[in-house]
């Protein structure tokens, strides 16, 4: 298996040899202009062509807010397949990742990396869709598309279009590739413990029997005012009392002030815990060192190098670190090594499995790391 990264110059710049796959991260602008889709299907003819849209991009261990990010990967013993699901709406979320599994299901099938859009979407049903059809077996990935803090118009790059209401899916067969995955956030919990007293799906109606939005507004105060962006500073960390050591992070998608609601990415189930989180930058940083060094354990097994890095954190993060976001990248870089082709993009939420019980799940506001490799 052979991989690299192209930053900026896909007109020029050129691959090894003919890819077998090529990943394409850029700005909502550039991923919803079809003459560049066309030109870039074109280019790479031969290949499966997929990505998504995003505010910032992944390059090796920088970032970059304007420019495309392609990632191209040739593989010796590795068939790949993709399978795409329309979107519209995000109560379709189960529909479109049991029908993804099922376009996708062999009895080689070894993984699974997803890329949806962000906005009409339940992550979390999402997962379970697919999880429904090919088990917990199956290694499972992914992102969901970005549009920087504006939330407006979100594309996947599937099949030479770029529409704005599907979910993509590649296929990994064989026994010779090799996926590992790391996961981690390193936000805080702050303010009392609650209790999810409404919901339904992803949206949040009630917290202690207060209307969630009112509660949210009191604790920002002045930021209220960006709500839905002010809300990425500020995820929820929740969890099933009868299951504590089980959590995951959920980070605001909408709002809306006539019902007093949040939609987050992903089921907010009624009963389960629920805490305001916050971030200092050290411990971002050190989160998204240890996604990247529990992803290298795994591939430390292969006997074989990982070739390819995807790199999906999320806009929350770029959000709170500024300037500083580029350390968490030299951070995963000095894990990783400075041989592997390293690309990504900032998201609306994040698909990988539980670090703990290798169960996938949607995180949200989390560095998540997936290596891929091929043994001979």
């Amino acid at each position: 298996m052979w991989s690299k990264r192209i930053n900026g110059s896909i007109e020029t710049e050129t691959f090894p040899a003919a890819p077998d796959l090529v990943m394409v991260f850029g700005p909502t602008e550039r991923l919803a202009d079809q003459a560049f889709i066309d030109r870039l299907a074109q280019r790479y003819d031969g290949a499966i062509l997929t990505g998504c849209s995003s505010g910032t991009m992944v390059s090796g261990d920088q970032i970059d807010d304007d420019a495309v990010v392609v990632l191209g990967m040739g593989f010796d013993h590795t068939r790949l397949a993709l399978a795409v699901q329309p979107l519209p709406d995000s109560d379709l979320s189960f529909a479109a990742g049991a029908g993804l599994a099922r376009d996708l299901a062999d009895d080689s099938l070894a993984g699974i990396f997803i890329l949806s859009n962000g906005l009409n979407v339940n992550g979390s049903a999402l997962v379970a869709g697919i999880r429904s059809a090919v088990g917990d077996t199956v290694v499972l990935s992914g992102g969901l598309a970005g549009d920087g803090a504006r939330f407006s118009d979100t594309r996947v790059l599937a099949r030479g279009g770029n529409p704005s209401d599907v979910v993509a899916a590649i296929g990994f067969y064989g026994d010779h590739v090799r996926i590992a995955h790391g996961s981690a956030g390193g936000w805080q919990p702050f303010g009392p413990l609650r209790t999810i007293s409404d919901a339904a799906g992803s949206e949040l109606r009630g917290l202690d029997d207060e209307p969630a939005l009112a509660l949210y507004e009191r604790y920002l105060g002045e930021e209220a005012a960006d709500l839905p962006a002010s809300g990425l500073l500020y995820p929820l960390e929740i969890w099933d009392p009868q299951k504590p050591d089980d959590r995951v992070v959920r980070t605001l998608l909408a709002i809306d002030r006539d019902k007093g609601t949040l939609t987050f990415a992903g089921d907010m189930p009624q009963g389960w815990k629920a805490r305001l989180m916050r971030g200092m930058f050290d411990d971002l940083i050190n989160g998204a060192s240890s996604a990247a060094r529990h992803a290298a354990d795994q591939a430390a097994t292969w006997g074989v190098a990982p070739s390819a890095c995807l790199a999906i954190s999320c806009v929350g993060r770029r959000l709170l670190m500024g300037q500083r976001t580029e350390e968490e990248l030299a951070a995963v870089s000095t894990v990783l090594g400075a041989d592997i082709a390293l690309a990504g993009f900032y998201s609306y939420g994040e698909i990988a499995p539980q670090n703990l019980t290798a169960v996938p799940c949607l995180h949200n506001q989390t560095m998540t790391i997936t290596l891929i490799g091929e043994r001979t």
